[in-house]
């Protein structure tokens, strides 16, 4: 091969590798980093995964999404805190309300009963998820979707007087979660309540310090609680929610034709979840029955008097939630 005939060749070459490295950072993945609070076999984390995988296969490769489940970045407040600041992009957690406590919105009670109300309720193009995203967006934070576990109830260690009249007083000591909306349904409900840090819940039972909880959905009551409790009383009053959020930061590098199938991705998401959890619900019931739980559901009409009662703590939520904010929340989403 003459000189020139090898520079020709060289040249040729280096030509193709220059286009091929050019071409490589063009189609290079930009990839996130998604956080859960969930254990690895809990249905919140297989869903992150399928939305993961999607998200993969929608864009066609130019977003990847790497799962981090059981809170390996952090508690969900570290996590939001990193999405503020763009350090993670995707999450699926509890929304703290210490930035704002407004954000607590998305835990009052009473306002939904059935499953078919959650998928109005939760929709992207709802009340509820225009008012969280704008609460959100005001910190630097997109919301994306809900993921819920299930609808909630109260399990005891024995019978609950006239479990439906909130007139009559259950004769029942249960423990509820740390926030006014908890504290107050339940004890509009005709309950007495109190405080227990979450892992002290179990031995609270075990030893009769209470006679049972509040707040808890069904497949969670089950998991930790099958053992000590006897009752279950399926009364929908609240439901256990997760947010799917993404930093703002994030967001802004996303092209809007790949924002679009990650929104419409998730909005799908959301109502998997809803009709996943009913069937969930379904099925932990059937196993408490096995265990020897008792227990009792209820029609959504059966319901109307405890969600009425729930209803009623409303005004006591003005302080932290604002007077407007729960206006326009009776006006959305109350009794009609």
């Amino acid at each position: 091969m003459s000189f020139k005939l090898r520079s020709i060749v060289c040249v040729t070459l280096v030509g193709m590798l220059v286009a091929i490295g050019a071409g490589t950072s063009f189609a290079s993945q930009m990839v996130l980093k998604f956080a859960g609070q969930s254990a690895a076999d809990h249905p919140a984390t297989k869903l992150m995964n399928g939305i993961a995988k999607e998200i993969a296969d929608k864009t066609e490769g130019r977003i990847e999404v790497k799962v981090y489940p059981a809170s390996q970045l952090g508690d969900y407040s570290l996590v939001y805190e990193e999405q503020i600041r763009g350090t993670i992009d995707m999450s699926c957690i509890s929304v703290p309300s210490q930035f704002d406590p407004r954000m607590e919105l998305i835990y009052i009670n009473g306002f939904a009963s059935d499953y078919d109300e959650l998928k109005t309720v939760f929709a992207q193009d709802g009340w509820m998820f225009k008012k969280m995203d704008e609460f959100n967006e005001r910190l630097g934070v997109k919301l994306l979707g809900f993921f819920v576990e299930g609808m909630i109830g109260t399990g005891t260690t024995k019978p609950a007087k006239d479990p439906l009249n909130p007139e009559v007083n259950k004769g029942v000591l249960i423990r509820v979660p740390g926030m006014d909306v908890y504290k107050l349904a339940a004890e509009a409900m005709g309950y007495n309540s109190v405080g227990i840090p979450y892992a002290d819940v179990y031995q609270a039972i075990q030893t009769g310090v209470v006679n049972g909880v509040n707040g808890y959905p069904v497949a969670s009551a089950y998991t930790t609680l099958g053992d000590v409790l006897k009752y279950w009383y399926m009364t929908n009053y609240s439901v256990e929610v997760l947010n799917f959020m993404i930093s703002g930061q994030t967001w802004k590098k996303i092209d809007g034709k790949d924002q679009k199938i990650i929104q419409d991705i998730l909005a799908k998401a959301t109502i998997d979840s809803i009709n996943n959890a009913k069937e969930l619900d379904a099925h932990h019931m059937e196993l408490m029955k096995k265990k020897g739980i008792e227990v009792i559901t209820y029609t959504k009409e059966e319901l109307a008097p405890i969600m009425k009662a729930a209803a009623s703590t409303w005004p006591k939520l003005e302080k932290n939630m604002t007077k407007e904010l729960m206006d326009e929340f009776r006006k959305e989403l109350g009794p009609k």
